[in-house]
């Protein structure tokens, strides 16, 4: 599928078409075009086979599965991937514990068990259509260890903490806030991607770069010089950029940082940043600037493995002094406790882990963005839990009860592209859920790998004309290869997978990684308003005038919930919402798209003053 027929969102110069993007061509290598072989490959080349006990695949992750019929070795991942369907369907696989000596006898004698099929040792490419099919589970085979949900108050928590603080970044302070209002106020107005993502003619795009990268950098100087007079001084006393690299480098920072933690925040800044210091990590552009924009992330982690404080992320009070307190369904009073309760725990773990350079200020600091992590996920992943459990309460797995109980789509009937049974329709929206809410899990380490692969000096882009505006088109080996696992540990969870399971990353409707997140960023936009409009109906239910009309309208509240739910799970997942019928299809970004789709044809719905009467305002408003 394609994208939609909606107006994307703008961010001054740049579209974000990923909101809406699909396509169906499936990229077999993440980061390669396969097309054109990478330079100074020999496919004869031996020299460079992956270190024995390795995946012979993706060559940085160790073996666990071994194919008898390949005669290769390789990771789960790799190993569902590639043997999902066609002829390696039905290799034969066994652990991989005699795997590597088997791997060498066969390099050695050049065969094994007779002549290996040529067919067997290619990837089935044609699996990259989005055309609808149906995918078997994967081959069972041990699971990888994931990080599960969080530690339960009081219990042993391990090293979740510590692997979770590795991308969670340290929550700005009130004097880094100053300097973020100056970022944003300089990024408002420059004009960079307007005139450097253009195909006009002029100055070379070097020198339109740097010149825009210093003209920023000015502006931030005088923004600084108008608000602290004293460190504006230091700026232009040698009024030389590269002295005060390091400023400039953590100016940038603040903003990255706070947009991870905050994703509503620097919605038309935060693209027009990351091209900035995209093409500042270019070499040509690095010789002639003479400095590096680009710093690292700081995160809980990094601050705590500096000073040697890790064990307070191992202590068992950490899931106390970082829980989320809410209100729901609490009295005052435990409210209060709860508060009072969190608050000594985290004075006792400041206390109890402070030492030199390192102050109770910094531990709260620490685990106040760990909170805020928290407060994200329940925020952005909890609503896909919440529709799960709608659609397991509301709707059978198999056999529906009546026609509202059937989840049934027909290709060509109510905008739908495909053609499900109740049954399959049910399979497709629950591991569409389920992948959006292990997306959303992991959405900072998504997020720290997209920055990587965005601002890598040695992953180039171009620009193209994607339908939707000129957009740079750059390949994201990491982010597509940490997204690969992801789908594979939904995919194994689930069991059957219907639909395609093609990514799409670095082509004509996800340009790049920034659109990538962006995307999936958008998705408790989309649930969100539904779960809180759901939880809002028996509160309708207690008014005798709505009751009434509630009843006159659906018949019962029970008939307003499946009209409402069963809506939203056949036609938010029927592959609409596509720019042409070729492009429509089943794809992992495909499902996300048609959702969209359904959210623009919501105010044409029956019931869509229960919308109105819950408090909806919209899918980009705030609740």
């Amino acid at each position: 599928m394609s994208s939609g027929s909606q107006t994307p969102h703008k961010h001054n110069g740049f579209t974000l078409a990923g909101i809406l993007g699909s396509n169906h061509e499936e990229i077999t290598h993440p980061g390669v075009n396969p097309n054109e072989p990478a330079e100074g490959w020999d496919e004869e080349d031996t020299s460079n086979s992956p270190k024995d006990g390795f995946c012979v695949e993706c060559e940085d992750q160790p073996a666990c599965v071994f194919c008898e019929t390949c005669v290769d070795n390789y990771c789960e991942v790799c190993f569902a991937a590639l043997h999902r369907k066609g002829t390696r369907k039905g290799h034969t696989s066994r652990s991989s514990k005699t795997g590597p000596s088997k791997r060498k006898e066969v390099q050695e004698n050049g065969t094994a068990n007779g002549q290996v099929d040529s067919e067997d040792m290619t990837i089935d490419v044609a699996e990259g259509s989005d055309n609808e099919q149906e995918i078997d589970a994967p081959p069972t085979v041990a699971p990888q260890p994931l990080l599960g949900a969080q530690p339960a108050i009081g219990s042993a928590v391990g090293e979740w903490f510590v692997e979770r603080s590795k991308y969670i970044p340290l929550r700005l302070t009130l004097g880094e806030r100053k300097y973020l209002r100056l970022l944003e106020a300089a990024l408002q107005v420059s004009e960079y991607t307007d005139k450097i993502d253009t195909l006009g003619f002029g100055l070379s795009k070097a020198k339109r770069i740097v010149h825009q990268i210093r003209e920023l950098c000015a502006i931030l100087s005088g923004l600084v010089l108008a608000a602290d007079y004293k460190q504006g001084q230091e700026l232009f006393t040698d009024r030389d950029f590269e002295s005060n690299s390091e400023f400039y480098q953590k100016i940038f920072e603040l903003g990255r940082r706070h947009k991870i933690m905050n994703p509503d925040k620097m919605r038309n800044t935060y693209g027009k940043l990351i091209y900035l210091l995209q093409d500042s990590q270019t070499p040509e552009v690095k010789d002639i600037l003479n400095f590096s924009c680009v710093g690292p992330i700081q995160s809980v982690y990094m601050l705590l493995a500096e000073h040697n404080a890790l064990d307070v992320l191992r202590d068992k009070l950490i899931t106390v002094a970082t829980m989320e307190i809410y209100a729901e369904d609490r009295s005052r009073r435990e409210v209060q406790k709860a508060i009072k309760t969190k608050e000594r725990a985290i004075e006792t773990l400041s206390e109890r882990y402070k030492r030199a350079g390192l102050t109770q200020e910094s531990i709260r600091q620490c685990l106040y963005s760990i909170g805020d992590n928290h407060a994200f996920l329940r925020a952005n992943r909890d609503p896909c839990e919440r529709m799960i459990g709608y659609l397991k309460e509301h709707f059978h797995p198999t056999q529906p009860k009546d026609k509202k109980s059937s989840l049934a789509i027909h290709s060509g009937k109510g905008g739908a592209r495909l053609s499900h049974d109740h049954s399959r329709q049910y399979a497709y929206v629950l591991q569409s859920l389920t992948l959006w809410r292990e997306i959303l899990h992991d959405m900072f380490h998504l997020w720290s790998l997209a920055e990587q692969d965005l601002l890598s000096p040695d992953i180039s882009y171009r620009l193209r004309d994607t339908g939707q505006g000129l957009n740079r088109v750059q390949p994201a080996p990491k982010t597509s290869r940490f997204m690969h696992a992801i789908l594979h540990r939904a995919q194994t969870s689930i069991g059957n997978w219907v639909g395609s399971s093609v990514i799409h990353m670095g082509d004509h409707n996800v340009p790049n990684a920034l659109m990538f997140i962006d995307k999936y960023s958008q998705v408790y936009r989309i649930l969100l308003p539904i779960c809180n409009t759901i939880s809002h109906i028996p509160g309708l239910i207690a008014k005798p005038s709505l009751r009434s009309y509630i009843e006159d309208e659906f018949g019962s509240t029970d008939n307003l919930y499946k009209e409402i739910l069963g809506d939203f799970f056949r036609h938010a997942f029927d592959g609409s919402g596509a720019d042409n019928f070729f492009d429509a299809g089943s794809c992992i970004d495909g499902r996300l798209t048609s959702a969209w789709n359904w959210c623009g044809q919501l105010e044409k719905k029956r019931y869509f003053p229960i919308f109105l009467l819950t408090g909806f305002i919209g899918f980009d408003g705030e609740w």
